[in-house]
């Protein structure tokens, strides 16, 4: 499965930060990680001083998967409100899911403060405008719903949009808590972190058939090797659904872009992370070197090819729209690409085991928070493997 087409941005300007090799002989080991992208990499280094040998297998190199396509926008607020996610899912567990991914984002932060050498990452607030006025009533009772239960945020009413932010809209949430983060160079700096605990990554090693026991799991590549584990993670993005015999997702296609360097340094107001109502949404953000990034225009279908001049077309619109709003800014596009993207149900990953799968544990991040979703995968991981008790196992398992 192609996860994006042509070259993200963090690619180029990261390019190849670390290599690893292919598997050329059997291993056993106790526990195996399938996957060397956020997800994995978070969850590896999780376990890093569990006691337990691990090792993690990728067909790609590390974090040229969907991380390399991420636009890293590090917010708590999901793709479903939580207005609606309330209905869904039941109140306690809609606010209990925001307030794990607010915590995320602040553990994220932690994190890229203990790991070197240091990368891009900030923290920074964000901003949810209505759409249309149509849209201002809802989004002022989502603003209400929040502020009832302790989340940071304020309602910014049309001409305090307009003066802050330079663009017209009838109503917007202003929240404090969110981040922005190089999600490929995060990867790639846990994954360090991992190697040098003891364990192993291996690129190119493509997994062809898994097999269950009561002795444990044996896998086995592409090349013929053999491994043989007590207990194995899934957490190679979209391409996970093969092993899950139901349907628990949609895989979409998104579109991204980012500008040419820009003048300024500050764009709008504390350069937040800016988004809308409308579904798709639009949204942007500020990137290093004084350039912008803009993201949407998705497709309810995603192609595993598709071409570059859909991609142009789909970046034009979004330069266009962007420009729309914020005329004053003279904003030129530079690189773009499209991605796969998944929808669940209700905007909430999954996260757990299933019966079909025993001694088997699948981290999946799907959604506009795959980063943050990921954090609270790896937590949770961590204690089932470990055989600890986890609270949250239910909220985002594959039973709810």
């Amino acid at each position: 499965m192609n996860l994006y087409e042509q070259q993200p941005y963090w690619l180029i300007k990261d390019g190849i930060v670390a290599s690893y090799p292919s598997l050329q002989k059997d291993l056993k080991l106790d526990v195996a990680i399938i996957g060397a992208g956020i997800s994995a990499a978070l969850t590896a280094w999780q376990l890093r001083n569990s006691g337990l040998s691990i090792a993690v297998f990728d067909k790609r190199h590390v974090g040229m998967g969907s991380t390399a396509a991420s636009t890293a926008f590090l917010q708590y607020e999901i793709d479903t409100p939580l207005t609606s996610l309330k209905d869904l899912v039941g109140e306690a567990n809609a606010v209990t899911s925001y307030q794990l991914c607010r915590k995320a984002i602040y553990d994220i932060a932690d994190l890229c403060k203990s790991l070197k050498p240091g990368f891009d990452f900030s923290l920074r607030p964000s901003l949810q405008y209505a759409s249309f006025k149509t849209h201002t009533n809802s989004l002022n009772q989502e603003y209400n719903f929040r502020k009832k239960h302790g989340f940071e945020v304020q309602w910014l009413e049309a001409d305090e949009i307009e003066q802050k932010f330079g663009f017209k809209a009838s109503g917007a949430i202003f929240s404090t808590d969110g981040g922005e983060v190089d999600a490929y160079l995060l990867t790639h700096a846990l994954l360090t972190n991992f190697g040098k605990a003891g364990h192993k990554i291996y690129s190119n090693t493509d997994i062809k058939t898994i097999e269950h026991h009561k002795q444990g799991i044996t896998l086995q590549t592409a090349n013929g090797s053999v491994i043989k584990a007590k207990k194995l993670i899934i957490a190679c993005g979209y391409e996970s659904l093969k092993y899950i015999p139901k349907k628990i997702a949609e895989i979409n296609s998104t579109y991204a872009l980012v500008s040419e360097p820009l003048p300024d340094v500050r764009f709008w107001y504390k350069n937040s992370l800016i988004w809308e109502t409308a579904v798709p949404y639009m949204y942007f953000r500020a990137v290093g070197e004084n350039r912008i990034l803009i993201g949407g225009r998705d497709d309810q279908f995603h192609h595993p090819h598709i071409p570059p001049s859909v991609i142009k077309r789909k970046a034009d619109m979004l330069q266009q729209a962007f420009l729309k709003k914020m005329p004053h800014i003279p904003l030129k596009a530079d690189f773009s690409w499209a991605g796969a993207f998944a929808i669940t149900k209700d905007g909430l990953p999954y996260i757990g085991c299933i019966p079909e799968r025993p001694d088997t544990y699948f981290a999946l991040g799907f959604g506009g928070n795959g980063i943050t979703f990921s954090v609270i995968a790896a937590e949770i991981l961590h204690d089932l493997i470990m055989e600890r008790k986890n609270e949250h196992v239910q909220l985002f398992g594959f039973n709810r």
